[in-house]
């Protein structure tokens, strides 16, 4: 018998102990995993042999299989044991969350999973775990721990925030009351959407530059789901402003790289006769789609609207200045 089969009939049992209360006699077990009564003996064996607390006591005129209470309540959801391996073995994709309340409770999920686990199938996932790469943490999200924490209540509890902001546009520190809508992972970074009643509309905050944070009583209505998910609609990134309607040719070079992902909803991508793309969107604002055009340098060309093309050719203007040719004989930077 294959072990792959061997430990899926284990978890059945496992499963059948867990979901009865009175406990579960032998040929019960057998008549549902459809084996043999000696075989069940040997997988309740190896299963007590592995750590798992099963047990046995007198029904009246027959002996029944049970799990003693602590291991009842371990998994209240039945998750089956290929999910449970799934979950297990991508672990490691949280770890750009370090430093947030998620990553500790995802922490102590992993290790209750792996717990619970069969002693050969948790090897076995240790063993295949160095064949899967995670990008290393961008950021330590442990000065943020505390904003995340109170985002988290104030939208549970659709209270107002009071927070200080440092503004990276303006330098400088605002106190602002925040009724918290959504709180986002995007980009390494966590931010909180909501109505700002300093600005009176609705804004991101980054919540790394939150100096200062506290949920009040202060109650509010929190929009429609449809409403948030139209303001996010048409954003590149999670920014919001003007529909703007933008087009973008990509050299042949750089088309197969525009081809292969949806990079906004709106999107229509048009192969050209000479191998470049005609990349087109309608999106709320042109800040963040700026900042994606710009890594792919002489690749794109602004084509609409006409603004952003100027906007490109003064970047581009004012890169070949810091691109200069050096001076013969001068040095930019001095070395020690």
């Amino acid at each position: 018998m294959a072990r792959g089969d061997q430990l899926a009939r284990q978890w059945k049992i496992i499963q059948a102990l867990i979901a009865s209360r009175q406990g579960r006699a032998v040929p019960d077990l057998a008549d549902m995993v459809e084996c043999h009564t000696r075989t069940v003996y040997r997988d309740l064996e190896a299963l007590q042999a592995a750590g798992f607390p099963v047990t046995t006591e007198r029904d009246g005129h027959r002996m029944v299989w049970s799990l003693l209470d602590p291991a009842r309540h371990a998994i209240p959801i039945p998750f089956s044991l290929p999910e449970l391996m799934a979950l297990y073995f991508g672990r490691r994709m949280v770890a750009p969350l370090k430093g947030t309340v998620f990553h500790d409770a995802l922490e102590s999920l992993f290790a209750k999973i792996r717990a619970t686990l069969p002693g050969d199938v948790g090897r076995h996932l240790e063993h295949l775990d160095t064949a899967l790469a995670a990008p290393a943490p961008r950021k330590d999200h442990g000065r943020a721990s505390r904003a995340i924490e109170a985002v988290n209540e104030a939208i549970g509890r659709s209270c107002c925030l009071r927070m200080v902001y440092r503004s990276m546009r303006e330098g400088r520190d605002t106190r602002r009351t925040v009724a918290p809508y959504r709180l986002l992972y995007f980009d390494g970074t966590f931010y909180l959407v909501g109505r700002c009643g300093l600005r009176e509309d609705i804004r991101v905050f980054a919540l790394d530059r939150v100096r200062a944070i506290e949920v009040t009583d202060e109650a509010f209505e929190p929009p429609e789901r449809t409403a948030m998910d139209a303001f996010f609609s048409a954003s590149f990134g999670i920014y919001h402003g003007p529909r703007t309607r933008v087009a973008v040719r990509f050299a042949a070079g750089v088309a197969g790289y525009i081809r292969e992902k949806v990079w906004h909803a709106s999107q229509r991508v048009t192969a050209q006769a000479d191998g470049s793309v005609l990349f087109e969107a309608e999106v709320a604002g042109t800040e963040e789609i700026r900042q994606w055009i710009l890594r792919w340098g002489a690749g794109a060309e602004v084509l609409a609207p006409a603004e952003l093309r100027e906007e490109m050719r003064r970047e581009a203007e004012e890169m070949m200045k810091v691109y200069r040719p050096a001076t013969p004989g001068k040095r930019r930077f001095s070395q020690r």
